[in-house]
């Protein structure tokens, strides 16, 4: 993906989670892992604490990482927290080269997220 193509798509993203959310500003990267973390758990909670925050942003890595094979979902816990397993190292080096990686990763996930959201909606009467 070309770096325009890139910011593009990622500003586009970041302004989906802000209107859903009603919110005043654009999220921040973590913010936007910390949604599909939630997103992935399957529940909202206002008042998740500071490590529940920093395990949604976890869940939320790994499940855009998933995608590349990077980890694996193994199971829920008994209070229905996913966990996944690491499989294979990411190769992006440095800090802009890990932030990129996840910005194209977190851009596929609402991709597939929004087709899978249309193919099954119901039909719009006319």
């Amino acid at each position: 993906m070309e770096t325009w193509e890139l910011d593009f798509n990622w500003l586009r993203v970041r302004h989906f989670v802000k209107d859903s959310l009603g919110h005043d500003r654009l999220p921040d990267m973590q913010a936007v892992l910390m949604l599909i973390g939630v997103q992935e758990l399957g529940r909202w909670r206002k008042d998740f604490s500071k490590e529940e925050k920093q395990d949604l942003m976890h869940i939320g890595t790994c499940e855009v990482l998933a995608a590349d094979g990077h980890y694996t979902f193994t199971h829920r816990d008994a209070d229905g927290w996913p966990h996944y397993r690491a499989e294979r190292p990411v190769e992006a080096q440095g800090h802009v080269a890990q932030e990129r990686l996840l910005k194209e990763k977190i851009i596929q996930y609402f991709a597939e997220w929004e087709a899978f959201e249309i193919q099954h909606s119901p039909p719009v009467s006319q």
